[in-house]
């Protein structure tokens, strides 16, 4: 099963993706819907999402990204055909080992506009931090640690998006942020874009390809 909202991110993904690169990702988008769509297991699928990258080197930055994407289309759509507790059984736990190097931070950030929509409440950077991620709290001082660059910098809020990018340039290329900095931010500080404002935050970009594909799928699931 694919969710229809993972339909929509995956389409906005390689159209931003060919927008702004020399290579046309939009060919590719049943071929990832077929994959998403699949009813194979969780890691099979895993398997099949990778075939396509290696198929695709022209993408290969948006590997982790659409790992995301999967993971979430398997919270919302493939674990409503499973046992209600699926994700307590030791199956489950072998699956999050294996994958324990996979992904990036936008799996958090999905799940939390996610939630925003279930509640109907807009998005918003503090609430991302201090009411869903829990960056205050003593336990989770592994989310502070990697979102110390975003905390440090919420002024940026308030900036143009050209001080975004001049501090997503400098982050430290071991930051787990370091890749999905600048969409992020740039979305938190434009969730509701107009054409002008998204020019502008392509034109800002650390990586335009990648940054726009990652901005499309917030936008998207927003």
């Amino acid at each position: 099963m694919i969710d229809p909202k993972i339909s929509t991110a995956i389409k906005a993904a390689l159209q931003a993706f060919s927008t702004y690169s020399s290579f046309d990702a939009i060919q590719l988008n049943s071929t990832f819907n077929d994959v998403f769509a699949s009813d194979e297991d969780f890691m099979s699928k895993v398997d099949l999402l990778d075939e396509v990258f290696d198929d695709n080197p022209e993408l290969e930055e948006l590997r982790e990204v659409f790992f995301d994407l999967l993971m979430i289309n398997f919270f919302s759509a493939d674990v409503k055909k499973l046992e209600d507790d699926y994700l307590e059984t030791p199956e489950w736990e072998d699956i999050e080992e294996q994958t324990l190097d996979r992904g990036t931070e936008l799996l958090n950030l999905l799940l939390y506009l996610n939630e925003c929509e279930d509640e109907d409440i807009e998005p918003e950077l503090e609430d991302y931090l201090k009411e869903f991620l829990l960056v205050d709290e003593d336990e989770f001082q592994d989310e502070y640690r990697i979102y110390e660059p975003v905390i440090a910098h919420q002024v940026l809020m308030e900036s143009p998006v050209e001080e975004i990018s001049k501090v997503a340039a400098k982050l430290p290329e071991d930051s787990e942020l370091k890749e999905i900095f600048y969409p992020m931010m740039c979305f938190f500080q434009n969730s509701n874009t107009n054409e002008a404002t998204k020019k502008n935050i392509a034109e800002n970009a650390v990586n335009k390809q990648f940054d726009m594909a990652v901005f499309s799928i917030l936008e998207s699931f927003n």
